[in-house]
């Protein structure tokens, strides 16, 4: 092929190459031959190389069976026929150039220029390559019988056709540029190679979407069947597998959504499954194995950092990276073909005679760069999504599953609130990083292509504007360091708020009845002051960076023509524009390198997080020895056991355990408070470190925990937990746990949803579900902490001779129990003290051989003695007499017998329809009050205005010092110059300072608004949260709450402020361009109006859709942060009764539900944005060729250039104004789901401003009932009908009642947790609907059934509000028996609380909330079943303590143990609501008929066995 001669301008060392006589090709041409020669050497090397290993190993191995003709077969075959074509015409070629070129040279010397060898070593090379891939593809990879194609042969086609397309841009270039004659032989070679790639590249990615049937199917071989069918439907229902190339070019596959989406409100049900690929059942096995390949050290332990995390993840969204470089790589070859090619534009509007013919051809070019430049970045947008979807779901599901396997040790260093976040935020910033992660070459590459075209057009200039373009990037360096500084601080201070947040929400009931809430916002609030403080710090240093960052092109262009001024290098307007047009594409590395270094900053934080999560120590999987079922007569066994909750303690918590328990055996489980029986039980699940010893069990194991924990979810559900319903055995075990009743009077039975942590439910339905889902698992071995403590004594008896006797007879039972009478019933007892076994053995072995069982059981026959009242003439001598189970299993039938009245249950909670309502979400476009309520939030809106008003400036500076460079530089060399060059920069610079300016303005004011608006949002909504009633709470998961002060509050602290500028910002520089191309050519409008009409005609359409798929997105991210926090909290329980695969499961459909709408969303943004490109490509290709069609000299030809220049821009900015409006919609919703919080019905006042209470209100404690009527919501029964009675003051009341009866109501009501409807409630003839809530609330006291401690210190417990001195502390200590407890301490009253408390016993707790009300001696006590969780002779103890420091006060106790009301003044006995029995205990005890005497026979009768 001969070479022609070169042509270039003057102002490249190329003039004087070509002065010298030398011919050469330009720079282009022979990289171009060297990357393709060396490209395709490459390739032949691996076939060849692929070829010899085929052959040596089939002469090992028998040929593969042939692939199945599936869809991908035709593809197959049509690829290999288009290689084979390919390989001909390269033969064909290659032989043509090397004849000519032979012929070219004989008698000349040598072999010629080294341009001529590149071109003939290419030509070769891709002949040898093509040949033998095309054998490849014939023999080898036919035998295998595959219908995909490698990766790597996908890869290296979409490589062929970038070069191809590459090529016919230079040959193009050559054409224009350098006005080379190309040959014809050198087009043939390009068009054949552009169809050849473009057929391999949709022969390949379409014979992998046929092949994915076929890749299950072969799966089914090594999964199961089962595994496979879900697989299939998977694929099945997800539209983008199926869709066809031009489908997914085009994202035409979306219509049927689109279609759905503006006909009706989506809901979850009408969005498509995912692929396979992109849900976690497919994601997790390899990022697993993954993850553990690059972590295990060998000795089994895993050592987790950052960067190992990193590379698993990479491993595991490979694909998607290296197909997103190639579509970033073409995006940025194509955006940079209009600035190389302005210059020759403005030379034939000029009317340049070697341009003269070359119109049509730059039109074309420049139309096609367009084209290629949109359809690569919008499925490199879509595929950077994906992988970020992919990412956030392994991630989230490795956390999960982290999360429920952790050592005690590890869940209290790492609090549930830092979980929340790992997974809410953490992963997520990980997932958003797949938009920067091709950033890192991709700058470098925009940069070095951008020095090219301005070293071709302002030559050694160029040196300057890289120089200056480095600064502008090392100058960003240190506020980046600060601004990572400040990003961590702020999340571990976000870490912290958020922990405090979860503790309070789970414990509002008990600040709403102490009043303390205010109290405990004020902490929040103290909390967010500290985190404020770092994010005001960020922000303002994010506005120095943007500033930085929009002036950085200014300063580049400033410093370029500064430097042609210095070096006398001529300016002419078509290397003015060129230049111009080079800086403004170079704008996108420069503004894309502070962000891509901020989001490396916050991701390598969040990576270094979960990294450090997923190090902490799981729990030990050998700790107890499982033996399978019946491979032993030993159920459970523990030789020389010694444990402890910290590892690092002198004393362990339980030592010198030794016992065995056989199969069918029943073992009792007593002690006082804190002696270590609940810490037994965890010893037998492996819940607790073991220092020393052995531990066995024979067998399945369910437990039953002393609190009890119930899912989210549907009764039904939390019984079978998992199983099949087997509906004999369920109805057995409704009866065996007394369930059937409460099951009736529920509004939907077992399907009726039970809220957050079984808020809707009573403590003894709790416990009864929490029993009937261990029954239901048919275990082995059963181990019950306290469960009967819960539940009143004839509720106790049943579930006792039901569960434990009847349904649980042949099983190994393990029960702790503060109940003396249940003890006889087993076969071993082991009383428990200081974390030993001080007695074990039969109850009548051990009652008189040691003193620990005797203190027991002396204490019970002291709250006996105030049955001895009762006449027990009729036979009841005999049950004293009576001992051993027998006697107790006839006891109980005869307490069954004699009261077989119905239950009425109390349903108040439950609303007719369920508690807790799918949560709501706004329907429709997003409220236009919405965004004015956030734009005037702060200061009124009142800086607004000057950020626009900024922006408009800076726009009009701009355009202005363009126009003025354009106008005022010569059209050529030849013309004179409009101004001296001098006055050509000096007035640049000017226009251009003032544009700096201008965006300093705007970036301060807008970080000003925006840190403000954030801080009112937060304050208002947590005020507002904080003063909602509990009914609100009560139907409220907390995950819904936390996701609005997490996820939602971080997109106003950071996000919506810059969404919402970007959208004004490019709306304003929209406006401008038109504006310039208009002053060229008016009749643009003619194509602008209809099709910017069209523009937003599909936005119109579009965001019906993409608004409910980002509701969708908000609404399902709440349940995966709600599973999450309930599985941290029962993963004893999840553990015990080896249900971990299951709840893995249930996240992993989660997070499913979860990526649906998120993978739809962003692929219905890509749909979009690929129109609206389409359309701005119209209006661009209109413009260029009206320009064309014009006669030369009738317009400017700089200004025209200008107008192009500006134009270039015109596809992107027009697609950026739609998507960051779609975006601000989305993201604004967050702010809508704010405002939602702020606007919840409120509490009545906390104080009133009228006639103050007297300070020693209540000073007689009198409380009059008086008609009183109560009902949760307006369309429920009463609970409460009609109580009319009188609590003299001074006195002790006990309210006693079935479950359900409307104990707990009556409470409510007097503390206005619930307001009376009819009737009213007097203290000391106040009417207390009347007074504050906090003026009522802070004079009364209670004490409540679960008892709750806070994370900090026993002195902050005792005393939140700080009102106390330590002499006060001390002495209720000591009072409330918990004094010798702490002393022991080396903190004292410093002594740590944990979060929940959950480093104390229950017991424990239970007498801190004692020691509580002692502190506050207010004249009105209630007890809500305090003494629940203590042993009896704490029981008596409290009680005792109870008469000597509330002896003059009023005491409401509401009790399961009846010897807790009998030294009562007066009993009040409720039934469904109504007052049945009212009056002194020895007076209804005279009556044998009472329902109170039943309750007291029952009692008596289950206890006086003992």
């Amino acid at each position: 092929m001969s070479m022609p001669t070169a042509l270039a301008p003057a102002s490249l060392p190329l003039a004087a190459a070509m002065a010298a006589g030398i011919e050469q090709q330009p720079l282009p041409l022979l990289l171009l031959h060297g990357a393709g020669a060396a490209a395709h050497l490459l390739l032949a090397l691996a076939i060849a190389g692929r070829l010899v290993f085929a052959a040596g190993s089939h002469r090992r191995k028998e040929p593969a069976a042939a692939a199945a003709r599936g869809a991908g077969f035709q593809w197959r075959r049509l690829a290999v026929r288009t290689t084979w074509a390919l390989a001909a015409s390269d033969v064909f070629l290659a032989a043509y150039s090397l004849v000519s070129w032979y012929l070219d040279n004989t008698g000349g010397g040598g072999w010629g220029l080294p341009d001529a060898v590149a071109g003939q070593a290419d030509a070769v090379s891709r002949a040898a390559a093509w040949l033998l891939l095309a054998a490849y593809l014939q023999l080898e990879y036919r035998r295998r019988g595959e219908e995909r194609f490698p990766a790597p042969l996908r890869l290296w086609w979409a490589l062929f056709l970038l070069l191809s397309v590459l090529a016919v841009a230079v040959h193009a270039a050559a054409g224009l540029q350098y006005k080379l004659p190309v040959p014809a032989l050198s087009w043939a070679r390009d068009a054949v190679s552009v169809l050849a790639g473009a057929v391999l590249l949709v022969a390949g990615f379409s014979a992998e979407r046929g092949a994915v049937g076929g890749s299950a199917s072969e799966e089914a071989l090594l999964n199961g069947a089962s595994e496979t069918a879900v697989e299939n439907d998977t694929v099945d229902s997800s539209m983008f597998t199926g869709a066809g190339f031009l489908s997914v070019l085009t994202f035409s596959w979306m219509g049927t959504l689109f279609a759905v989406g503006h006909r009706k409100t989506l809901d979850l049900d009408d969005v498509p499954d995912l692929d396979h690929g992109d849900s976690v059942a497919g994601l997790l096995p390899s990022f697993k194995a993954n993850l553990e390949a690059l972590t295990s050290d060998g000795s089994g332990g895993q050592k987790v950092t950052a960067f190992k995390l990193t590379r698993a993840l990479v491993r595991t969204v490979w694909w998607h990276i290296a197909v997103t470089a190639v579509y970033a790589l073409i995006y940025s070859l194509a955006i940079y073909v209009g600035p190389y090619l302005i210059d020759s534009l403005v030379r034939f509007l000029n009317g340049d005679e070697r341009y003269a013919s070359k119109g049509k051809l730059l039109v074309v070019t420049f139309i096609a760069a367009k084209v290629f430049e949109c359809l690569s970045q919008r499925h490199w947008f879509f595929r950077v999504q994906q992988a970020g979807i992919r990412m956030r779901s392994a991630l989230v599901s490795v956390v999960y599953q982290k999360g429920i396997s952790l050592s005690s040790s590890s869940r209290q260093s790492c609090s549930s609130g830092e979980m929340i976040n790992i997974i809410s935020v953490d992963a997520d910033r990980v997932g958003l990083f797949s938009w920067y992660m091709h950033e890192f070459w991709l700058i470098p590459f925009q940069v070095s292509m951008a020095l090219f075209i301005l070293y071709s057009t302002l030559g050694i200039a160029s040196v300057a504007a890289l120089g200056v373009t480095v600064i502008v990037m090392l100058a960003t360096v240190l506020p980046m360091q600060i601004q990572e500084k400040f990003q961590g601080n702020l999340m571990d201070c976000k870490d912290v708020r958020m922990k405090a947040t979860s503790e309070i929400l789970r414990n509002m009931r008990i600040l709403k009845l102490q009043g303390w809430e205010m109290k405990f916002l004020s902490r929040i609030i103290d909390l967010r002051k500290i985190e404020e403080s770092w994010l005001k710090k960020y922000l303002y240093t994010s506005s120095v960076t943007t500033f930085v960052f929009w002036c950085a092109p200014t300063f580049v262009a400033v410093v370029t023509f500064g430097a042609c001024m210095l070096l006398r290098i001529p300016l002419d307007s078509g290397k003015v524009l060129s230049a111009l047009a080079t800086f403004r594409v170079l704008q996108e590395p420069i503004y894309g390198l502070p962000d891509m270094i901020a989001m490396l900053i916050k991701t390598k934080v969040s990576l270094d997080r979960i990294a450090s999560f997923l190090c902490l120590e799981e729990l030990p999987l050998d700790a107890v020895q499982r033996l399978p079922s019946g491979s032993s007569d030993v159920a459970i066994e523990v030789s020389n056991g010694c444990f402890s909750w910290d590892a690092l303690a002198e004393v362990p918590t339980l030592k010198d355990l030794n016992f065995q328990a056989r199969q069918g055996m029943r073992v009792a489980v007593c002690g006082m408070v804190g002696s270590g029986k609940s810490s037994l039980l965890s010893c037998i699940l492996g819940e607790m470190p073991k220092l020393s010893g052995e531990v066995k069990a024979c067998g399945t194991m369910a437990y039953v925990s002393q609190l009890a924990w119930i899912q989210s979810g549907k009764i039904q559900d939390n019984i079978l937990f998992g199983k099949e319903m087997d509906s004999e055995k369920y109805d057995r075990v409704l009866d065996s746990c007394s369930l059937k009743k409460d099951l009736e009077i529920l509004p939907f039975g077992d399907q009726t949803v039970i809220g957050e942590r079984g808020i809707n439910l009573s403590g003894g339905q709790k416990q009864r579900i929490q029993i009937a889902r261990a029954l239901y698992q048919d275990a082995d071995i059963y181990l019950f902490d306290d469960p009967f403590s819960a539940v009143d004594a004839h509720t106790g008896s049943h579930l006792f001779k039901e569960c434990l006797l009847g349904a649980l007879g042949s099983k190994t039972v393990v029960y702790v129990t503060h109940q003396i009478e249940f003890l006889p019933a087993a076969d071993l007892i082991l009383v428990m003290k200081g974390g030993r076994i001080a007695q074990a053995g039969k109850y009548n072995e051990i009652l008189g051989s040691g003193e620990e069982l005797m203190e027991l059981v002396g204490a019970h026959q002291d709250a006996l003695t105030a049955l001895d009242v009762i006449d027990f003439a009729n036979g009841g001598n005999e049950a004293f007499s009576s001992s051993g189970p027998a006697s107790l299993c006839r006891s109980l039938s005869s307490a069954e017998e004699k009261d077989k009245q119905n239950l009425k249950e109390d349903v108040g909670k439950v609303q007719s329809g369920q508690l807790v309502q799918e949560e709501e979400r706004e329907k429709g476009r997003v409220g236009f009050w919405v965004y004015w309520k956030y734009l005037t939030l702060a200061y009124g809106g009142a800086l607004v205005p000057f950020v626009l008003i900024a922006q408009i400036l800076f726009q009009v500076l701009q355009i202005a010092s363009n126009y003025w460079m354009a106008w005022a530089s010569p059209v050529s060399k030849d013309a004179e110059p409009p101004v001296s060059m001098s006055t050509l920069i000096y007035v640049f610079v000017a226009l251009a300072g003032a544009s700096s300016l201008c965006i300093l303005v705007r970036a301060l004011f807008l970080v000003t608004a925006a840190y403000k608006t954030s801080t009112l949002f937060f304050n208002k909504m947590h005020m507002s949260i904080f003063r909602a009633p509990m009914s609100f709470f009560d139907s409220t998961p907390s995950g819904r709450i936390l996701n609005r002060a997490s996820a939602d509050q971080s997109e106003v602290d950071t996000s919506i402020a810059e969404q919402m500028g970007s959208v004004a910002f490019s709306i304003i520089q929209l406006v401008g361009i038109i504006v310039v191309m208009s002053q060229v050519a008016w009749q643009v409008f003619v194509v602008f109006v209809p099709l910017t009409v069209a523009c937003f005609w599909y936005q119109r359409y579009y965001i019906d859709t993409a608004r409910e798929l980002q509701r969708l997105v908000g609404v399902c991210k709440a349940p995966i942060i709600q599973h999450f926090a309930e599985s941290i909290t029962g993963s004893a329980t999840i553990r015990s009764f080896g249900k971990e695969n299951q709840f893995v499961s249930t996240n992993s459909d989660l997070m499913d539900a979860f990526s649906r709408p998120k993978f739809y969303n962003a692929a219905a943004r890509e749909w979009l944005c690929f129109r609206l490109d389409t359309l701005s490509c119209l209006t661009f290709a209109f413009s260029l060729i009206f320009l064309i069609s014009l006669p030369t000299g009738l317009i400017d030809p700089a200004i025209a250039g200008l107008a192009v220049t500006y134009g270039l821009n015109l596809n992107t900015l027009q697609a950026f104004v739609v998507w960051y409006m779609c975006n601000l919609e989305n993201k604004i919703i967050s702010v809508e789901r704010i405002l939602q919080y702020i606007n919840i019905p409120k509490e009545p006042p906390l104080s009133m401003s009228g006639d103050k209470l007297p300070y020693n209100w209540p000073s007689e404690g009198e409380i009059q009932l008086h008609n009183l009527h109560v009902r949760y919501a307006p369309q429920l029964p009463f609970v409460l009908k009609g109580l009319t009675v009188t609590f003299p003051g001074a006195m002790k009341i006990g309210i006693v009642g079935r479950t359900g009866s409307g104990k707990s109501t009556l409470i409510q009501a007097l503390f206005r947790i619930v307001d009376p409807t009819i009737g009213q409630i007097l203290v000391d003839s106040v009417d207390i609907c009347t007074i504050g809530l906090h003026d009522l609330r802070s004079r009364l006291s209670i004490i409540p059934q679960d008892p709750t401690m806070f994370e900090g210190t026993i002195r902050s417990n005792l005393d939140p509000l700080g009102e106390y001195n330590d002499n006060q502390i001390w002495e209720a200590l000591d009072n409330c028996q918990l004094g010798d407890e702490i002393r022991r301490k080396d903190l004292k009253l410093d002594s740590p609380v944990i979060e929940d408390g959950e480093n104390w016993s229950v017991g424990q707790r239970q007498l801190v909330c004692l020691g509580r009300v002692i502190l506050k001696r207010t004249k009105i006590l209630v007890l809500d079943e305090a003494t629940a969780s203590v042993d009896t002779a704490t029981d008596n103890l409290i009680q005792k303590t109870l008469r000597e420091n509330f002896s003059e006060a009023t005491v409401i106790t509401i009790a399961h143990r009846i010897t807790s009301v009998l030294d009562s003044d007066m009993v009040l006995l409720l039934d469904n609501g109504v007052a049945v029995e009212h009056d002194t205990p020895a007076k209804l005890l005279e009556d044998k008929l009472s329902l109170f005497s039943k309750l007291v026979a029952e009692y008596t009768m289950r206890a006086t066995h003992t």
